[in-house]
């Protein structure tokens, strides 16, 4: 048996409590070797990777790996939420008791890390000294060499970020398990990803692969920490988080916000000012993913990214789409590279949207590791790279890193946006001042469903606050909450819902999005501000056209402006009716919600 004691006394870790669930875990999970790591630790664990086959070169200071074939993504059937209340069971988090998951997570760990080294990583998931800390510390135990080097990307990695703290950390453990056995997708499926949220422990098991695996971001990040956040007073989204600073006045901004999958948040979150704009305004990245956020003790909102680095979809990221996340990914950055396509000879990198695909074959593997030669003619055209692959970064490596975000007090919020992916209906920006108004906007917020054959079309799937999938506790008290932190702030933020993917008649998107997305965005703070005053419809302001920053607009834009300002009344009565059906799910939910559902209601019908 390993010398537990010995080991975590030379690894300088002295909290008691985290020694002893290092060694209650080493005990049950029958671990050969236990290594406690940091940062420091991540050049020489790279170079072990490489030496091992895990990693591959991908250029000079790049790297580049793959997960089982089967491991790819998160696997939202399999992860629970579980707790010993069951008034905390939603419609969304797949609860179940902890009095019934805390032994079958045992029993499928138990051995399962024999003839392998666990590795201890404390790590927090915020700047030292926040008003959060003692929510953000976590000791994540893995038996994988790759997900501590992902971990070291995503997170503050190292004891002195947990030996002060007593118990109050995020208990983390992560089983590989026996990948090629686990009956992924079928009635047999072993794996398990359990958040047992009133006792702040984390039982995953089952995959190498992402949130499944890093257990600081999505299991800690968001689940985790909403729940945390609901019983002490703060909120945890999956949000994105921008600065906008205009140098014409010398006013700064912040606005954060949530967005379903594929509805362009990472692309926000990491834009630029338009090359129209540039001498004016200069935007600052703070996260992708994630916002922790809190009323201070000014009663301004103050909001901070709890991450260290950016875990991205490779998918469709290029020079265009995302050029801060192209320099952030560059050689020399130590950027990991999952599941994308790989040339053995020359060490390089494609997936699909990243350019032209190769025409030269020779050295190429996709991302199962098959010879993309080698293919028969009917798969010739099947992708290279996984939809899902991802790349790893650490934030100091994104070339328009806000300079302060590493400060603990965080940054204030001014604006808090939803935006979906719609074709009608939703108009470029609506400005919504009423805080019910604004989080009954954040829980009807929606992607539209693609099964247009079976009758769907233009119907959502609702995504609340974009939190659908780590949600931790029920809707209505969800609903309560976002009321009780946001009505305590005496200086609130402005809301504001936006849609970037209006299309015209022929199916084309009549904005160009992107970086120009920013204009109106800025537009919102200058009506926050008072300096311009819109229209007001039934549900919400939305922009003059003449009080928009046109400057270098493309024509085609232009002429499809006045689409993009307009509400269609008729598609708006249809979607209450659906937006009825979808929060009549939420038993309890606060009547200020339904009082707001009924006053646009009401607006659209005398509209």
């Amino acid at each position: 048996m390993v010398d537990v004691e010995r080991t975590l006394d030379e690894a300088g870790l002295t909290n008691p409590h985290v020694r002893e669930y290092v060694a209650h875990w080493a005990n049950i999970t029958g671990a050969e070797r236990i290594e406690v790591v940091s940062a420091a630790d991540d050049a020489r664990l790279i170079q072990e990777a490489l030496d091992a086959g895990e990693l591959l070169p991908a250029g000079e200071g790049r790297y580049y790996s793959r997960s089982y074939y089967k491991d790819t993504a998160r696997a939202e059937e399999r992860t629970i939420v579980a707790t010993s209340n069951e008034a905390d069971k939603g419609i969304y988090n797949n609860w179940k008791p902890a009095a019934e998951m805390k032994p079958k997570l045992v029993e499928l760990m138990t051995g399962a890390s024999v003839g392998k080294t666990m590795y201890v990583i404390p790590y927090l998931m915020s700047p030292k000294g926040s008003p959060v800390e003692k929510f953000a510390a976590g000791v994540e135990l893995t038996d994988n060499r790759n997900v501590v080097m992902q971990m070291i990307r995503m997170a503050r990695v190292g004891v002195e970020y947990v030996n002060e703290l007593g118990d109050s950390f995020v208990k983390a453990v992560h089983v590989t398990g026996d990948l090629e056995n686990l009956g992924q997708g079928t009635p047999d499926d072993k794996r398990y990803f359990v958040t047992v949220a009133d006792e702040r422990t984390i039982l995953h098991f089952g995959s190498s692969y992402g949130g499944n695996a890093l257990l600081g971001k999505i299991a800690h990040g968001l689940r985790q920490g909403s729940y945390d956040g609901w019983k002490n007073g703060f909120l945890v989204e999956q949000f994105m988080l921008l600065g906008i600073t205009d140098k014409q006045t010398g006013k700064k901004y912040n606005i954060c916000g949530g967005f379903p999958s594929a509805s362009g948040k990472t692309n926000l979150a990491m834009t630029l000012a338009p090359d129209a704009l540039g001498d004016r305004y200069y935007v600052e990245f703070y996260g992708d993913d994630i916002a922790w956020i809190w009323v201070g003790d000014d009663g301004k909102l103050y909001g901070m990214n709890p991450e260290n680095g950016v875990f991205g979809v490779a998918k469709d990221t290029n020079e265009k789409t995302n050029p801060t996340a192209i320099d952030s990914i560059v050689e020399g950055t130590g950027a990991i590279f999952t599941n994308v396509a790989y040339n053995t000879k020359t060490q390089e990198v494609w997936w699909e949207g990243r350019g032209e695909k190769p025409t030269d074959l020779d050295g190429w593997e996709d991302w199962k590791g098959e010879v993309i030669a080698d293919r028969a003619p009917e798969h010739a055209d099947d992708p290279w790279a996984h939809p899902n692959s991802r790349f790893t970064t650490t934030l100091a490596n994104v070339p328009n890193v806000a300079k302060d975000f590493e400060d603990p007090q965080g940054v204030e919020i001014h604006g808090i946006i939803f935006g979906g992916r719609t074709r009608d209906r939703e108009p470029l920006i609506r400005a919504i001042t009423d805080i019910a108004e604004g989080v009954y906007d954040g829980l009807t917020l929606g992607a539209e469903a693609t099964a247009a054959a079976d009758g769907l079309e233009g119907v959502l799937r609702y995504d609340p606050m974009s939190m659908r999938p780590f949600m931790s506790y029920s809707e209505a008290d969800y609903a309560a909450h976002w009321l009780e932190v946001i009505g305590r702030a005496t200086t609130k933020p402005i809301f504001a819902h936006v849609n970037w993917f209006q299309r015209g008649d022929d199916g084309r998107f009549l904005w160009p999005g992107y970086r120009e997305n920013l204009r109106p965005l800025n537009w919102l703070m200058e009506f926050l501000n008072g300096e311009v005053e819109g229209v007001q419809t039934a549900v919400g302001v939305l922009p003059k056209r003449e009080e928009l920053n046109l400057e270098g607009l493309d024509e085609q834009a232009l002429a499809d402006l006045d689409t993009l300002l307009t509400i269609d009344v008729p598609r708006w009565q249809q979607e209450m009716g659906f937006r009825e059906k979808h929060l009549a799910q939420f038993d309890g939910l606060p009547e200020e919600i339904w009082e707001a559902h009924r006053r646009v209601a009401k607006a659209l019908d005398e509209a």
